[in-house]
């Protein structure tokens, strides 16, 4: 099965040249995604408010793309600065609510638009 972009007309506009998720077989991957306020269209202040949106963009994304938190396999996390880690995790597992994805977090020399936290994911959810 090729590669199939997936529309996502409730995420927030791209800020470049790539689609927020593919369907690759049965795997749904989206694209890093940032803390952009859904009602303002700015950044959102500070990790902790970064992160939620961050999430609430995630699931936004993984919603036009029929699946939820709860199918998300992997979990990539840049932080600009690791002394953030403690402020994301503890948003991070609120907004996961006892699922557990598997997990990386590194530090980013720099994230897009200065973001403080990007969130990739893969979830997992069979086409058949």
């Amino acid at each position: 099965m090729p590669v199939q972009p997936l529309d996502t007309p409730h995420a927030p506009p791209a800020a470049g040249p790539y689609s927020h998720a593919i369907r690759a077989g049965d795997w749904v991957i989206l694209s890093g995604q940032g803390g952009f306020d859904a009602a303002t269209g700015g950044i959102a202040e500070g990790v902790e408010a970064q992160t939620r949106h961050t999430l609430a963009n995630i699931e936004t994304v993984l919603g036009d793309c029929g699946v939820s938190m709860t199918d998300v396999a992997k979990v990539t996390v840049y932080l600009a600065d690791m002394d953030d880690f403690a402020a994301m995790n503890e948003v991070y597992a609120a907004a996961f609510a006892g699922h557990k994805p598997v997990r990386t977090t590194i530090q980013a020399a720099r994230l897009p638009l200065d973001l403080r936290v990007e969130i990739e994911v893969w979830a997992f959810k069979p086409t058949a």
